[in-house]
C-alpha cells in the first residue's frame, strides 16, 4: 500500500488536469461553505452539540442500537446484523435472491463502496445500478468514487461528455442540462424495472427506529419507494438517540458539505406502508454492519473516528487532497478522515502509507462540524506504523535514531559533523527530504565558532 500511494500520488501530481478539476470544485464548496455558515447564529455551539450526541451515543452503542432495533422493527423494518464485509453482502444478496431480483437500483451509499457490493451482487448475477449522478458516471466509466460527497470531483465537464457520448449513445455535448437529461432518461427505466432498491443511511434514530437519507437528486427517493423492497445498510455508528437530535445534524451536514442550507430532499423512514394503496416498499430490510468498527471503541481517541458524518468538508479543505484527489488513497475513504478511518478499518498492513498523507496542518481538525481531531488521530496511528516497524525488524530506523542520539549528546562530534556537511554538502539519506523543501544553506560559521571568535577578538564581525 505505502509503494502504491506514493506512485498513485506521483502520477496524480504529473496529471494537470485533474488537479485542475479539484481545484475548481474544493474552491466552491469552500466558498458555498463560508457563506452557508453565515446562516447559523452559533455554528461552534451547534458543533459542541453534536459532538456531545456523538460522544453519548458511541459511549453506550449497544443499547442504542439496541433500541433503534427493537422500534424499527416494530413499525414493520426487518433488522440483519453483518460483523464483515462477507456477510454483509451475504445477506444482501440472500434478500434480492428471495425476492426473486435480477435488477437493483442504488442510491450513492460509501458502506456499500466499503464491502464492494456491486461486485458481490454481479456475481450472483444480479445487476446494480448507480442512481447517483456522480455515482453513475463512475460506474460507466469503471472507477471509483473520488470524494465521499462528489463521486466524480476529479472529472471535467468535457471528459464526462465523452464518456455519455460513448455509453449512452448520445451526441457529444458539454452542456450540462443535455448530459443530465441523457442520464435521466437513461435511469428513468432503471427505476422502473428494478426488483429492489438499495440504500445507505445517513442518521438511524434510536428513539423511533427512523433512518434518515439525504440528497439533491431525487434518485434516494425513487430507489427507496419504487421498487417493492428496500435494504438499507448502514455502519452501527450511524445511530443516534432521539428524534430532535436531527435538529443540529441537520444544520451542520449540508452546509459543511455541499455549502446549502438544506438539501433538497429528505427522506424518513419509519417501518414499510401500512395499507396496499400507501407510497414504499412492501418490505424494509436494514442491514447494520460493524465491519471493523468496534474496534474503534476502544479508546477514546480512536473512538472519534466514528463521529464522522461524512460531510467530506476535511476533503474540500485538505492541501494534500486537493492536489491528488481520492484515487490516489486507494480508499473508499479517501482525505484526512479516510487516512485515520482506512487503516482503523482494514489495518496497517494495508494501509500504512495513510497517516503520512497528511501536512498536519490542522484545517481538516477546524472544518469537521463534529470537531474530529484528526491531526492527533494520525499522530496515534503513526506511532503504531513505527511500533510494526520496529517489531519487525526496524534495525536501520532503531540504528539511525541511536546515531543521531549519540551526535546530538556530544557537542565536539556534533561541531565536526556540522563543518564536514558544511564542505562536502548535504548527505545522501537527505537529499530524498529536501527534494521537495527546501533547505536553508548552512551558515559560513556556526554559532560556537563565532562566539569564540568573539571572545578571542570583540571587534571580530
Amino acid at each position: 500500500m505505502a509503494a502504491s500511494f506514493d506512485r498513485d500520488a506521483r502520477t496524480a501530481l504529473a496529471d494537470g488536469q485533474l488537479r485542475g478539476a479539484l481545484r475548481q470544485a474544493t474552491d466552491l464548496f469552500a466558498e458555498r461553505r463560508r457563506a452557508a455558515l453565515a446562516t447559523v447564529p452559533d455554528w461552534e455551539g451547534a458543533r459542541d452539540r453534536a459532538r456531545a450526541i456523538k460522544d453519548e451515543t458511541l459511549l453506550h452503542l449497544d443499547r442504542y442500537l439496541e433500541q433503534f432495533t427493537t422500534n424499527a422493527e416494530r413499525a414493520g423494518a426487518r433488522v440483519h446484523w453483518a460483523r464483515d464485509a462477507a456477510e454483509a453482502c451475504e445477506i444482501i444478496g440472500r434478500i434480492a435472491e428471495q425476492r426473486g431480483a435480477r435488477s437493483v437500483v442504488k442510491s450513492k451509499s460509501m458502506a456499500s463502496e466499503e464491502i464492494h457490493l456491486n461486485e458481490r451482487l454481479a456475481r450472483r448475477g444480479i445487476e446494480p445500478v448507480e442512481t447517483d449522478l456522480g455515482e453513475y458516471i463512475v460506474q460507466l466509466a469503471g472507477e471509483t468514487p473520488s470524494h465521499i460527497v462528489v463521486p466524480a470531483i476529479h472529472k471535467t465537464k468535457a471528459q464526462i461528455a465523452a464518456l455519455f457520448a460513448e455509453k449512452l449513445g448520445i451526441e457529444l455535448s458539454d452542456d450540462v442540462a443535455t448530459l443530465a437529461a441523457a442520464a435521466r432518461q437513461a435511469l428513468r427505466r432503471r427505476f422502473a424495472e428494478a426488483d429492489l432498491g438499495i440504500s445507505g443511511v445517513n442518521f438511524a434514530v434510536a428513539e423511533t427506529g427512523t433512518i434518515l437519507i439525504l440528497e439533491n437528486e431525487g434518485n434516494a427517493r425513487l430507489t427507496t419507494s419504487l421498487p417493492r423492497t428496500h435494504v438499507a445498510l448502514m455502519g452501527i455508528e450511524k445511530v443516534i438517540p432521539r428524534f430532535a437530535d436531527l435538529e443540529v445534524f441537520l444544520q451542520l451536514l449540508p452546509r459543511s458539505g455541499t455549502g446549502q442550507v438544506l438539501t433538497a430532499y429528505q427522506s424518513l423512514i419509519t417501518g414499510t406502508k401500512r395499507r396496499p394503496e400507501d407510497e414504499g416498499p412492501e418490505q424494509l430490510d436494514i442491514v447494520v454492519m460493524d465491519n471493523g468498527r468496534s474496534r474503534m471503541l476502544a479508546s477514546a481517541l480512536t473512538r472519534q473516528s466514528l463521529a464522522c458524518i461524512r460531510c467530506g468538508a476535511c476533503l474540500n479543505a485538505c492541501p494534500v487532497y486537493r492536489q491528488i484527489g481520492g484515487h490516489a488513497y486507494g480508499s473508499v475513504y479517501p482525505g484526512p478522515i479516510g487516512a485515520i478511518v482506512t487503516p482503523q478499518l482494514f489495518g496497517l498492513a494495508q494501509s500504512s502509507a495513510l497517516p503520512y498523507a497528511s501536512s498536519l496542518c490542522g484545517a481538516c481538525r477546524d472544518v469537521c462540524p463534529v470537531k474530529i481531531d484528526i491531526p492527533a488521530v494520525l499522530l496515534h496511528l503513526r506511532a503504531q506504523v513505527v511500533e510494526r516497524r520496529a517489531g519487525s525488524g526496524g534495525a536501520l530506523e532503531r540504528l539511525a535514531f541511536s546515531a543521531y542520539a549519540a551526535v546530538m549528546a556530544r557537542p565536539r562530534l556534533f561541531e565536526c559533523l556540522v563543518r564536514g556537511v558544511r564542505t562536502l554538502g548535504i548527505l545522501p539519506p537527505l537529499r530524498a527530504w529536501t527534494k521537495w523543501r527546501d533547505l536553508r544553506p548552512l551558515a559560513p560559521h556556526s554559532f560556537r565558532e563565532q562566539w569564540r571568535a568573539r571572545l578571542r577578538d570583540p571587534a571580530a564581525p
